[in-house]
């Protein structure tokens, strides 16, 4: 296994592969077509290299584990605000999640849909492309961001394009607390409605979720507001039934749990489908006696747990794929046995025009086609 220390040494190893490598990081998000190539893992590029707290940025080199990050950014009162998701619940993985893998699969969690995903928080990169060229792409401060365009493109792009090597991310302030209200027992639609209504508002909901028929809103801020903001948002619900209220220290654990999708990490087969919230009812509607449904981001985010037969059925999986192509979004395998996630694709087959453009992309980034090949097709 190569494990490079400095970019150079990536560039290096990436140059001279005489064929295709299978990149990774810690080795935590392994969703993909399984990879026939030599093992490349940036593990060895570790390192805070800039932070500037008064300036809300922060510069690392892609291996560097993301507990570390955290741990810098907590002795500032800071965080990253997309709130990234762990996967080795889910996965049952082993290994430590980096600041690279992150970026290269755009971890983003429950809080993305106020303050946006990971891909939104770059604000540049460095990276090496297929041919082994080391390459810069944005800045290094908010006030100096150039080609962002190019920074969104690999963001999400699983290593395919180009190796990064080093990220720079804008970080915020954390609140000074947060409050999460709960309403329970309410059917999809209705929670969808609530959901929906809360987000709404103007009563700045950071988290809206349901899991086990319980729907989570959450408010984040300076304790003044967000009591305030609870009060009004409750009266707006009002017609959803009975709410109970969580406070700070234990919403931090629930949400925590909730973007790693903790609920199902017992089940067999999991797939995660992005999609318009008032479509999501239509969805539930696929649900049988062997899976499970919960929602993130409102109800633009769904997660569908499977266990006995549709563990390894997939019929089920295609149908969800279907559906989310008919209704403008797109379903992943994020977990499932190995003889389902060998017999179906794992990202949603592209149509034809996107299709184009991401063989172009590839072709340009990587014409020896040596970058985790087939990991995303």
């Amino acid at each position: 296994m190569m494990t490079p220390k400095t970019e150079a040494e990536l560039a290096d190893a990436i140059k001279s592969a005489p064929a295709p490598l299978h990149i990774t990081g810690g080795g935590t998000r392994d969703i993909g077509t399984p990879i026939e190539g030599a093992p490349l893992r940036t593990t060895g590029l570790t390192g805070i290299t800039l932070y500037e707290p008064g300036a809300l940025t922060l510069v690392a080199q892609a291996g560097t584990s993301l507990a570390e990050i955290e741990t810098a950014l907590d002795s500032e009162n800071q965080r990253l605000a997309f709130e990234p998701m762990d996967h080795r619940a889910l996965l049952q993985t082993t290994g430590t999640p980096t600041i690279g893998g992150v970026v290269a699969a755009n971890v983003s969690g429950s809080r993305r849909i106020s303050v946006g995903a990971c891909r939104d928080h770059l604000l540049g990169v460095r990276y090496v492309d297929g041919q082994g060229t080391i390459i810069k792409n944005g800045g290094r401060v908010m006030k100096n961001v150039t080609g962002y365009d190019l920074v969104k493109v690999l963001a999400g792009s699983y290593g395919t394009l180009g190796v990064l090597s080093e990220i720079s991310l804008k970080v915020l302030p954390k609140p000074e607390t947060s409050t999460t209200l709960c309403l329970h027992d309410l059917s999809v639609t209705d929670s969808v409605s609530a959901m929906s209504a809360a987000l709404g508002s103007p009563f700045e909901v950071t988290g809206a979720a349901t899991v086990a028929s319980t729907t989570y809103l959450r408010l984040e801020g300076f304790e003044a507001s967000v009591a305030y903001r609870a009060e009004r948002l409750r009266a707006l619900l009002a017609g959803y039934g009975a709410i109970t209220q969580i406070a700070h220290s234990d919403g931090e654990t629930l949400w925590r749990d909730i973007t790693n999708v903790q609920a199902f990490k017992d089940h067999a087969a999991v797939t995660r489908v992005s999609v318009q919230p008032s479509h999501a009812p239509k969805f539930a509607q696929a649900l049988t006696d062997d899976s499970d449904l919960a929602m993130d981001w409102g109800g633009g985010l769904m997660w569908f747990g499977m266990r006995g037969n549709d563990a390894q059925n997939t019929d089920f999986h295609l149908k969800l794929q279907a559906m989310a192509r008919q209704n403008g979004g797109h379903a992943t395998l994020i977990k499932a046995p190995a003889s389902l996630r060998s017999s179906l694709s794992v990202f949603q087959p592209e149509n034809q025009t996107v299709a184009q453009l991401t063989s172009a992309l590839r072709a340009k980034f990587d014409p020896r086609g040596i970058l985790n090949p087939g990991l995303m097709t």
